[in-house]
């Protein structure tokens, strides 16, 4: 029967006690993970989140920006939640704010 269950193995008072103490070491390896999944991952994140929320709060009538669908045009109307894109001679098409990835230089749509 022991080739299912194996032997269970005494361990010393004196050697339990060391254990318990070298437990404490091993927290260190895990806690110096997360402090570097923090600088690498999140704080960068969190920082990008910042820039973007304050590019779509500062959209006025007239700046030429690029959507994360890939559109490009020139801001014609700002409302809370959504803007009005002209995208060609006389053809508007309404976005939300927040699609907004980022505005061009003057001038960027005339050169396309």
């Amino acid at each position: 029967m022991s080739f299912f269950i194996s032997e269970a193995m005494a361990e010393a008072p004196a050697a339990a006690a060391g254990a318990q103490q070298a437990g404490w070491e091993g927290l260190i390896f895990p806690i110096g993970l997360v402090v570097i999944l923090y600088f690498f991952m999140i704080r960068p994140q969190v920082k990008r989140q910042k820039e973007h929320k304050a590019l779509v709060e500062s959209l006025k009538k007239g700046d030429e920006v690029q959507t994360s669908g890939g559109l490009m045009g020139k801001v014609t109307d700002v409302t809370d939640n959504f803007c009005k894109l002209e995208i060609a001679e006389g053809l508007e098409v309404k976005i939300r704010r927040s699609s907004v990835e980022s505005v061009m230089p003057k001038g960027s749509l005339e050169e396309l």
